[in-house]
């Protein structure tokens, strides 16, 4: 199972990240970037109805549905019975890691530091989301798998449609979409057009980066 699922991320290399305040918003919006090609998507569960949202779009074959802000066991286990099948915490956290492990799934934690990826690594995380943006962006991001060539990196802020390309030559694993993708001022207009074309653009993105 959890072999699956990295082969599948490792193929889509990025995903859809969403985070509000309402539930049929995010479910409308996510749907927007499914149909602008994004295959691997995120509800982080401080997001209302989050359980529901990953149970919905988890019917979605073609999908790859996974759970963030996941800061105990027993949300990983909670996230994992609703349908997720990755886990991302903000944080590097051996319990999660733990967790995640036992439930044969992916988990993704959040570390800054060279130091804080590598603990998390050994702990036995599969990917390292980068978090909270690095100041150096795509050269920090060179700079760190430089002497650790094997942590798969996957930044989730600082990174918008238009560098995906870049973030993924640099040797990331894969690449989040958060507020780049998902604005906050379309999601206030309803304007999923707009979250379409994005993901678009950055699906094309990896499609140009594996050519």
């Amino acid at each position: 199972m959890k072999s699956d699922a990295l082969t599948i991320m490792e193929t889509a290399r990025v995903s859809a990240i969403i985070r509000t305040h309402d539930q049929q918003l995010a479910g409308d919006a996510m749907q927007a970037a499914v149909d602008g090609g994004i295959r691997l998507v995120e509800f982080t569960l401080t997001t209302p109805g989050a359980y529901e949202l990953i149970h919905q779009f988890a019917s979605q074959a073609d999908l790859l549905v996974g759970a963030g802000t996941v800061m105990s066991p027993e949300l990983a286990r909670r996230a994992v019975d609703a349908g997720a099948r990755f886990l991302v915490s903000p944080i590097v956290d051996r319990s999660v890691i733990e967790a995640a492990s036992a439930l044969e799934v992916p988990v993704i934690p959040g570390a800054a530091t060279p130091t804080e990826m590598e603990t998390a690594h050994r702990l036995g995380a599969d990917i390292i989301k980068v978090f909270p943006a690095p100041a150096g962006g795509v050269e920090f991001i060179q700079a760190v798998l430089g002497p650790l060539p094997h942590l798969r990196l996957f930044p989730t802020a600082g990174v918008t449609p238009d560098n995906v390309g870049a973030f993924l030559h640099a040797g990331c694993f894969g690449v989040g979409l958060v507020r780049s993708l998902f604005v906050p001022g379309d999601l206030e207009r309803r304007d999923f057009a707009a979250v379409r074309r994005r993901a678009q653009v950055a699906v094309a993105a990896v499609a140009a980066s594996s050519a």
